[in-house]
């Protein structure tokens, strides 16, 4: 059995090295290492891909995320509710730009933000929701919108780790995640299920007003060369870069059945213990895509488990241990700690499997093994 990766993306080039080799190849000769000809077929090729009007490549994940706030007119001080389980960037862009971060508790069993809590928590100053489709699971976005659509909010999107993801709402019709709220914001990060081999992201909307200013702040703020209408940012998706991507996108579909059925393959050996809590799928499995395989356990055995995986050469990873109301830089006295009962729980007890497209079913079932012969201890 072959060494187990968390992420195998050597294993994944493997079987694509050629074809990303000829894109290169292209971008070196014509030399448009800038805005070249491979980042607007990129761009189109994902607008088909995700069935939404506008995609604006842009320099990473975090960058979409800013851009997108930056083009909503919000002024300092107003709302923006978001999930207390996340990665950093989510506050980090609200916190930068002088807005208010109003977290929220978690849905235990998505994971992704709980409905009643948001709300909750919306005031005359809440501009817009934010939601995380966290691990790959698309947030509950029809009751989002309703709340949102009822309160005149915005809705922005994360969805850095669902690209790809296929949401069904209440009458069977379904949208990928990325083009259901107002605006959405991604990123190619190598490890994601679209992923680059450097820094990336894009913003999707269906706004066309929305996406000449997102276009323009992305680009120094330029509508017209010299000419700077909005405060902007220098954030472009390089043309190497989207050449890769260009590839990629191709096989997205057939990455995600692959990460579909490993985790059907976990659940098999792992959903019958009642010492372990299975990742939980809302609706169709394809709201899911399994950007990671998160399960929980005893929060007093987590931190255990993990050092017997290390010890048994399994990469893991927790995400996240620290929820944000508790992150040194955001610690501030509107988050009271008994407002996040969930976040507060799963924290201790998430623990994440390799999951990748090169999984085999032996590296599984090794895995799966172990993790069982350390809870029969």
């Amino acid at each position: 059995m072959d060494n187990i990766r968390m992420v195998d993306l050597k294993g994944q080039h493997e079987s694509i090295k050629e074809e990303i080799k000829l894109e290169i190849d292209q971008v070196l000769n014509n030399t448009s290492f800038i805005n070249g000809p491979a980042v607007n077929e990129f761009q189109k090729d994902l607008e088909k891909f995700n069935q939404v009007k506008h995609v604006i490549p842009c320099a990473n994940g975090t960058d979409a995320l800013q851009i997108a706030l930056m083009a909503l007119d919000l002024k300092p001080g107003d709302e923006v509710i978001t999930t207390d389980f996340t990665f950093i960037s989510t506050i980090e862009v609200i916190a930068l730009l002088r807005l208010k971060p109003v977290l929220v508790d978690i849905d235990i069993n998505t994971f992704n933000l709980n409905i009643d809590h948001i709300k909750r928590a919306i005031t005359n100053k809440t501009k817009v929701i934010l939601p995380v489709h966290i691990f790959g699971q698309v947030s509950d976005m029809e009751e989002i919108m309703k709340i949102a659509r009822n309160n005149n909010i915005i809705v922005l999107e994360d969805n850095a780790q669902a690209i790809g993801a296929v949401y069904t709402n209440y009458k069977g019709k379904k949208v990928k995640s990325g083009a259901i709220g107002d605006i959405s914001a991604t990123s190619f990060f190598p490890s994601k299920n679209l992923g680059g081999y450097g820094d990336g992201g894009a913003i999707f909307t269906n706004n066309s007003l929305l996406e000449k200013k997102v276009r323009a702040i992305a680009n120094h703020g330029m509508f017209k060369r010299y000419y700077h209408d909005y405060v902007g940012l220098n954030s472009r998706l390089d043309s190497i870069q989207a050449a890769i991507l260009k590839v990629k996108l191709k096989y997205l579909d057939s990455y995600n059945e692959k990460r579909k059925k490993a985790a059907k393959i976990y659940n098999k050996f792992l959903e019958k213990r009642s010492d372990i809590i299975v990742p939980f799928i809302k609706g169709e499995i394809d709201s899911h895509v399994f950007h990671q395989y998160t399960i929980r356990v005893d929060s007093k055995k987590r931190d255990l488990l993990a050092s017997f995986l290390q010890e048994n050469k399994i990469p893991y990873g927790i995400y996240y241990p620290v929820p944000l109301h508790l992150q040194k830089a955001y610690v501030n006295n509107q988050f009271k700690n008994e407002n996040f009962i969930n976040t507060n729980k799963v924290v201790k007890e998430v623990i994440s499997l390799p999951m990748h497209t090169e999984l085999t079913f032996d590296q599984i079932e090794y895995i799966s093994n172990k993790i069982i012969e350390f809870l029969n201890k």
